[in-house]
């Protein structure tokens, strides 16, 4: 009877033991997080690798739906709404489906976010189709990765790679209202964000006037921004205002030498040159 009790006991201390052992995942998680408009989008996906096998078209079969990764299935959050595909969609997370073929792919948006890879999927959950051309590389990537590239304020791509194969998604966002409606309610208190409402005005609602209205007032309760000037030289470049964007950006570059800051020297000197 002891021997019985003794080897359970080792049974169970060695169970334990191998039960806090950590194994290194076959195919890693990843989560990626980007800055987008006055958003941000979180991408969780996780990682296989090629391992010595052949994948789209063998491993990976064309024309069948794809959890595009591995593990769970790949999910997508956006913090505010994005036009993917022609489709806007509202905030929220969704699923990241594909099917891949030689020469394009089918990229599907789906809502199934407990969904195991493709189990559990259901094609009344998908949000929207679209198709994109598949590039390809002779260098073999080995781990698959997601990355953003091409990151502009309004427009931006996701990237997907594995083996010899890319595509890209592209996605817009408009930020434009949601950002006005934020500036001119700031406008209204007694801090006035006058440098970020002449960026908006300049760069995305194309208002020069306005723009110009609001860097003014920002150089007047800034007076040794150097940085305010030479914004204020570009709106007034762009206007068509020569002699006063010369002034401007000779103050900058002044209040750049003073501050000591080479880069704002030479950007300031550089619109000077081009007024000549």
């Amino acid at each position: 009877m002891k021997k019985i009790i003794l080897f359970f006991a080792f049974f169970a201390t060695t169970n334990s033991l191998l039960a806090q052992v950590k194994m290194p995942q076959p195919s890693t998680t990843q989560t990626i997080k980007q800055d987008f408009g006055v958003g941000s989008i979180e991408l969780t996906y996780s990682r296989p690798g090629v391992k010595g096998r052949k994948i789209f078209g063998d491993h990976e079969p064309y024309n069948a739906l794809w959890r595009t990764g591995a593990n769970g299935a790949t999910k997508i959050k956006f913090s505010d709404a994005v036009t993917i595909g022609g489709k806007k969609l509202d905030s929220g997370t969704y699923v990241i489906y594909t099917i891949p073929n030689k020469d394009i792919w089918e990229v599907i948006i789906n809502k199934g976010v407990t969904n195991w890879g493709t189990t559990g999927y259901d094609e009344k959950q998908d949000v929207v189709k679209f198709k994109v051309p598949v590039t390809y590389s002779t260098n073999l990537t080995e781990t698959m990765y997601m990355q953003f590239v091409n990151i502009k304020p309004e427009t931006c791509e996701l990237q997907i790679t594995w083996e010899y194969s890319t595509i890209s998604i592209p996605l817009t966002t408009d930020f434009r209202d949601k950002l006005r409606a934020s500036i001119e309610k700031d406008m209204t208190s007694e801090k006035k964000p006058y440098y970020n409402a002449a960026q908006f005005y300049f760069e995305y609602d194309k208002n020069n006037p306005k723009a110009l209205e609001t860097i003014t007032a920002a150089v007047e309760a800034n007076k040794k921004a150097f940085w305010m000037f030479l914004y204020k030289a570009k709106i007034e470049k762009a206007m068509g205002k020569n002699a006063e964007a010369k002034l401007s950006a000779t103050t900058a570059l002044n209040l750049a030498k003073d501050a000591k800051n080479d880069t704002y020297v030479n950007d300031s000197q550089a619109l000077i040159d081009s007024l000549k």
